[in-house]
């Protein structure tokens, strides 16, 4: 019989102890991080512009993923045939959530930054839970020594607004700011649908400047190996997730729900599918507001996606 390592050690069940992300170890000193995955809350949300509330989507994503904590043995996948996040061979960590200051959007995104290079600096995989979508734009902007990367986006709207109103870092223009860099050598957003916050000129500056733009009909209708097809092999991905991107049947706590959206299996097929295909350096997830949240399902969503990424980007990397 397999030993699972409860026979010397504390039960440990979900509603027990501290709350940090799968209830990993904790570590406050971001100069000590020694981890394959660290996670990082970014709990801003200044950035909306409809329902805020997505500051609370770190404290609300960790509860819930303390019913994924797996106990000591990992998750073992019967369809893989695989144990995932195994705690012989991989180690992730929590380092709690940059320091926010409240109305100071420049400062609060410097921090995000900050913890987001030194995860990096450490050689660890940075995994940030949002937040408002702004704050995908300090993730990115620490990426800037990292490498050619290519983002991914898993999202309901565009979010390629250039400014609005002298608005240039919201929620709405973060993958404007990516395509910006140098660095980033392009962009597929997929799950982009219905009522958009980005006019048709948005569109047509995102094309010009790298993106691959595909609904989620779209996404259906080719299928998810001819959408795998679609993204460059072989390179360096940043993921970026708006738990948007789900219809609100199965994710309603969330500051501007999309209707037809995709289901759970979709998107961690297409991730789990992109681990294998290149080399995943950065992930965030972002828009749960659990004050729209009332069954929790939209926390559990966002921890149990996380955790089987997580896994397989591991997985991926170590075979």
């Amino acid at each position: 019989m397999a030993n699972h390592g409860y026979e010397g050690g504390r039960l440990n069940l979900p509603f027990v102890g501290i709350c940090t992300f799968g209830k990993y170890p904790y570590v406050s000193d971001w100069d000590a991080i020694k981890a394959d995955v660290a996670v990082m809350g970014a709990p801003f949300d200044a950035g909306t512009q409809w329902r805020s509330g997505a500051r609370m989507g770190p404290r609300a994503i960790r509860e819930a993923s303390t019913l994924f904590s797996f106990g000591h043995a990992g998750a073992y996948d019967h369809e893989d045939d695989v144990t995932y996040l195994d705690p012989a061979k991989v180690t992730i960590v929590d380092i709690g959530d940059a320091d926010i200051v409240h109305t100071d959007t420049v400062q609060s995104h410097a921090n995000i930054e900050f913890g987001v290079r030194k995860i990096l600096a450490a050689g660890a995989i940075p995994v940030v839970l949002g937040g408002d979508h702004s704050v995908n734009i300090p993730c990115i902007n620490a990426f800037d020594d990292q490498g050619p990367i290519h983002v991914v986006q898993i999202d309901a709207h565009l979010d390629f607004v250039d400014e609005r109103h002298g608005v240039r870092f919201g929620h709405g223009n973060p993958m404007r700011r990516a395509a910006e860099k140098a660095y980033v050598t392009g962009l597929s957003q997929i799950g982009i649908r219905n009522v958009s916050s980005t006019a048709k000129d948005g569109y047509v500056d995102a094309r010009k400047m790298g993106s691959d733009i595909q609904s989620v009909r779209q996404f259906r209708a080719m299928g998810v190996d001819a959408m795998l097809a679609r993204i460059p092999a072989g390179v360096q991905y940043y993921v970026t997730v708006d738990i948007d991107a789900f219809d609100p049947s199965i994710a309603p706590g969330t500051g501007t729900p999309s209707h037809g959206g995709f289901i759970y299996y979709e998107v961690l097929e297409l991730l789990a599918g992109l681990a294998k295909r290149g080399n995943i350096v950065g992930l965030d997830l972002v828009e749960v507001a659990p004050d729209f949240d009332h069954s929790g399902s939209t926390s559990t969503l966002a921890a149990q996606l996380l955790m089987n990424v997580i896994g397989r980007i591991l997985h991926a990397k170590k075979t």
